[in-house]
Order: structure tokens, then C-alpha cells, then sequence
């Protein structure tokens, strides 16, 4: 049994603004993405409670083709990526009464020396908003990201496990994951093109014997954190120090925090793919849900991201969502310029 695809429905939406309505097509995915493509939480909180009120968005991929709209009306969780998650607090308590299950993907990372990621809060600061988060919502739907893991002429391999030393040591009470990920500069010309431009040409990625030193140093970090550790993304066998394939959007996170939603557990666990006691096939995540629009290390469960390119105003200079920082500020000028009159399109720039 291979998973279907994502519901579809139809969507009733204003023509133009104050306009006549006009049906159109839309999927109605059960997981909602917010986001791989850009930090919605730290920037766009705003537009993303005024979407959800209205029970739809209209995604355009980055890569061209027609727009897709993605209704809310079968989503029961909420996958939220952020590097500063603060500005969104006050929407916590919405989602709560919407009855809707959410999570954190939280990307602390420490390059504030080396101002790689020029706009994101200090690190104290942010290490403050994970902790405060979690005691929000809970430990184990707060996940921990270092990403991405980079070298330089300035970063060697013991300087970058010092640092996750240094929030490691604060954050471990206050999850229960972290999901590492290496950098990936030689497939991405426009990465490199934005480092070179942004004087950034000295980071490289891991050789193998990189990764066996700095996998062999985090194992033993962990051994008093007890964190499980995966790699997102990654082709290299590291269980041998403890750390499974990523899976970010997660089956098993899903399962453990939201168990009971029944909705949302006849979609993680179809009948179909249940043995005759009613016991779910461990293979079920990998195999019937695997997203099949990541790539094939990805451990990912099928989600739909609702984010846009070009439109993170963290300005981190090995991003590959960003096509070059000018781009993003003018994408961000007019959304604010949207914003201060009331005004939030189907998409985050309109």
C-alpha cells in the first residue's frame, strides 16, 4: 500500500479582493510545514494566524509552475522551523484554542562570532526563548537543531563541538532531540555564489575523517546529555556513535505527543497497514508515509511546506532558500508595507 496523496478539496475564495467568489482545487494535507523555505514564526506570524482564519494558502514553488492551494481543513499539526521563535509566543495561545497540535523546529546554532548568521538574535537571547518555549509547551516538542554543521579556516572540528558544548550544556533538560546536519555548499551554485559574495569563501564541508572526529566527539558530549541524536539528510552510516537517520517531521514525535488526536492517528496509522492485532508495522513511517518531494536520505514523513523563497530576513550566509539578500529585503518591505495597512495576501509577498 503506497501512501495516495494528499486529500483534495475545493476551496470557495474571493476572484479579487471584495470580488465574487470562484471555486478552486485545492489538497487539504493533514501535516503542515511552516516552514523549510523561510522563518515564519520570527517573521510572518501575522500573516500566518490571518491564513489560518481564512483556511487557506496559495503556494508557489520556487522552481516554477502553476500556484497550488493548500487548505486547512484536514491539518492537525503545525511543524514550525525557527531560529527565533520569541516574536511568535502571543499566537500561542490561538492555536491552542483552535485545537490544533504544533511542534518546534528549533535551529540554535553559535555563529554569532563569525556573523554567519547575521540577524538572528544573541546567542544568550536565544537560549532563553528555547528554554522559556519549552517550558511552554513541553520538552518533547521542542527538537534541537545544529544546522548546519560548517568548517572554515576559523572553525575546526574541536571549535564547532565546543560550541554545541556550550548550549548543549544549558538546552539538554529542555528537549529530548537533537537533529544534526552537515553542510552541503558543492551541490548549491547560488550557496556558493552568496558566500563568495558575502566573503564567506572559506567554508568548507566535512572530509570523512571531519566527521569521524567531530560524530565521535558529540557521542561522548551526549553521554551526559542522553539526547537521541539523528543527521538529517545524511548517506553515511553514523549509528556506530549513536546517531539514526533524521526524521524531522517526525512519525515518532507525532505518536508519542499527540497520541490522542484520533484524526490525526488514522492518518499516521491507516488500517490498511496494520497486522492482524491491530500493531502498526514499524516500517509504516519509512515506507507508506516517506515524503516523496525530499530527498532519499530524508527521513521526513509527507507534509506540505507553505513557506516562500527569498524571504528570510535572518540573511544566514549559507542559505539556500535565499537568492541573494537584496532580494529578500525588497520581498520583506513590501510585505510589511502590506501589513501596516491590515492587508495579508495568500502569499507571504502577494
Amino acid at each position: 500500500m503506497r501512501w495516495k496523496g494528499h486529500e483534495r478539496v475545493t476551496l470557495r475564495i474571493p476572484a479579487q479582493e471584495g470580488g465574487p467568489e470562484i471555486e478552486v482545487p485545492a489538497i487539504a494535507p493533514v501535516i503542515i510545514s511552516a516552514s523549510r523555505s523561510t522563518d515564519i514564526p520570527a517573521f510572518y506570524g501575522d500573516w500566518f494566524l490571518n491564513r489560518l482564519r481564512e483556511g487557506y494558502v496559495k503556494w508557489k514553488s520556487p522552481f516554477g509552475g502553476s500556484p497550488v492551494y493548500v487548505s486547512f481543513a484536514k491539518a492537525r499539526v503545525m511543524a514550525f522551523w525557527s531560529k527565533d521563535p520569541a516574536p511568535f509566543f502571543p499566537y500561542l495561545d490561538v492555536l491552542d484554542r483552535m485545537g490544533y497540535n504544533y511542534y518546534f523546529l528549533f535551529t540554535l546554532n553559535d555563529y554569532d562570532t563569525e556573523r554567519l548568521e547575521p540577524n538572528v538574535p544573541p546567542l544568550d537571547e536565544r537560549i532563553a526563548t528555547f528554554i522559556r518555549l519549552s517550558e511552554r509547551i513541553g520538552r518533547g516538542r521542542v527538537v534541537w537543531r545544529f544546522d548546519p554543521l560548517v568548517l572554515s579556516e576559523n572553525i575546526a572540528v574541536g571549535d564547532l563541538l565546543d560550541k554545541i558544548r556550550r548550549i548543549g550544556d544549558r538546552i539538554h533538560p529542555y528537549t529530548e532531540r537533537l537533529v544534526i546536519s552537515f553542510v552541503d555548499i558543492a551541490k548549491y551554485a547560488k550557496v556558493q555564489r552568496n558566500l563568495k559574495v558575502q566573503g564567506f569563501s572559506d567554508l568548507r564541508e566535512f572530509t570523512p575523517g571531519d566527521a569521524t572526529e567531530f560524530c565521535g566527539g558529540l557521542e561522548a558530549l551526549n553521554r551526559r546529555w542522553g539526547l537521541s541524536i539523528t543527521a538529517c539528510g545524511e548517506c553515511r552510516d553514523l549509528s556506530m556513535y549513536g546517531i539514526l537517520p533524521g526524521q524531522c517531521i517526525s512519525y515518532g514525535l507525532m505518536t508519542k505527543e499527540f497520541g490522542g488526536d484520533q484524526a490525526l492517528m488514522e492518518f499516521l496509522q491507516p488500517v490498511g497497514q496494520r497486522t492482524l492485532t491491530g500493531t502498526t508495522r514499524a516500517a509504516l513511517p519509512a515506507k507508506y508515509l516517506k515524503d516523496p518531494g525530499q530527498r532519499g536520505s530524508c527521513g521526513c514523513i509527507v507534509s506540505k511546506d507553505i513557506g516562500q523563497y527569498s524571504t528570510c530576513m535572518h540573511l544566514c550566509a549559507y542559505c539556500y532558500a535565499n537568492s541573494s539578500p537584496s532580494v529578500v529585503r525588497r520581498h520583506y518591505l513590501q510585505y510589511l508595507g502590506n501589513r501596516v495597512v491590515g492587508v495579508f495576501r495568500d502569499t507571504i509577498t502577494g
